[in-house]
């Protein structure tokens, strides 16, 4: 082999070494971020499977209808974050803080809300701060007005914000946790998370 010949096999050598360490570096990269995600993604393939498809387990339809929920309201979350915020508003364009909750319980659950907060005050049980559980409604009562929000677990809930549009709040904040009023079950977890599933196409292959 010639000079020449040597010093392009050991260059090409050199370059072949490089993409593979680029290649490691990635795919490490890739493999940190989907063991951080794994938790979710193995709810979300656990939360997704029918009875048909897990047969003669004995167990419910949905092992933790908790987390089933809370994933459709955090997807709701990624469609409608940043929405602004327009008293009698409906839609993308700008939605009070009723209207995305009965948007998004028709969506996600196909359950029909009533379309103002007074009167989803009136849906479901009652049930004190402690119980709440993703996709109860929680309601606020600032001077001169009321508020309506969804809680999506760990102490937070998603709502329509005056001044920040579509977001996820914190309960404990200062400003919700003084004017923390009351909180409403419209459906039993089981009952709501078993909803998402009832008219979906791609439960059934379509």
């Amino acid at each position: 082999m010639s000079v020449a010949q040597t010093c392009r096999v050991t260059a090409a050598m050199m370059m072949l070494g490089l993409l593979v360490g680029c290649a490691s570096q990635q795919d490490t990269a890739q493999n940190d971020y989907f063991s951080r995600d794994m938790p979710t993604l193995a709810e979300r393939a656990a939360s997704r499977m029918s009875p048909v498809e897990v047969p003669n387990t004995g167990g419910s339809f949905l092992d933790d209808p908790a987390a089933a929920i809370r994933e459709a309201l955090m997807a709701e979350h990624d469609r409608w974050a940043g929405t602004p915020y327009r008293f009698g508003g409906t839609n993308m364009s700008g939605i009070d803080c009723s209207a995305l909750v009965q948007n998004i319980f028709s969506d996600a659950f196909q359950v029909e809300l009533p379309r103002t907060t007074g009167s989803q005050l009136h849906m479901g049980e009652p049930i004190t701060r402690d119980q709440l559980s993703p996709g109860d409604l929680v309601f606020f009562k600032p001077p001169g007005n009321r508020h309506v929000g969804i809680y999506v677990g760990q102490g937070r809930f998603l709502h329509a914000s005056s001044s920040r549009g579509v977001m996820i709040s914190k309960l404990d904040n200062s400003y919700w946790r003084r004017y923390y009023w009351q909180a409403r079950r419209p459906l039993e977890p089981t009952h709501l998370s078993m909803r998402q599933f009832a008219y979906s196409p791609a439960q059934f292959g379509g």
